[in-house]
């Protein structure tokens, strides 16, 4: 694999993460197929470590919406040392659509400006990501429970 599919593959990883939040059933496949198995992920109140129950927990996390959208920039990819590892940046714009039964207290919707750190690894299946930190920039609207995600 070239530096460049390398590179391609991996701004692949983020933009099917974000996509795959909005409309697809987060589970065991969806994470294998994103996350090596000692993957973290961290948002501004709360993370998860490994690939075990990953899905589960992303899909809790969701579940406080009707919906969700998920818009991220173009990932920029950086391949470390060997070519095994990479770091990747991206923007990320996300858009919440409180449940109807939280909507007259909270508001329509809850709208952030993150940016978004990862590392990548290769593996035999292929790059996965093995990091993804979601730092917030700004707010908009009051997330369920008043927190910061």
């Amino acid at each position: 694999m070239t530096p460049s599919e390398s590179t391609a593959e991996i701004a692949g990883l983020l933009d099917r993460y974000l996509i795959t939040l909005d409309d697809e059933k987060l589970d065991d496949d969806w994470t294998r197929s994103l996350f090596t198995e000692d993957a973290s992920v961290t948002f501004p109140v709360g993370g998860h470590q490994g690939a075990a129950g990953m899905g589960a927990f992303h899909q809790r996390t969701l579940d406080a919406f009707t919906c969700t959208q998920h818009m991220g920039t173009h990932a920029f990819v950086e391949i470390e040392g060997g070519g095994g590892t990479a770091r990747l940046r991206a923007n990320c714009t996300s858009t919440h659509v409180h449940r109807p039964e939280n909507a007259a207290e909270l508001g329509p919707l809850f709208r952030t400006g993150t940016f978004v750190d990862g590392r990548a690894r290769r593996t035999p299946e292929g790059w996965r990501l093995s990091a993804l930190s979601f730092r917030l920039m700004w707010k908009h609207g009051t997330p369920p429970g008043g927190g910061g995600r």
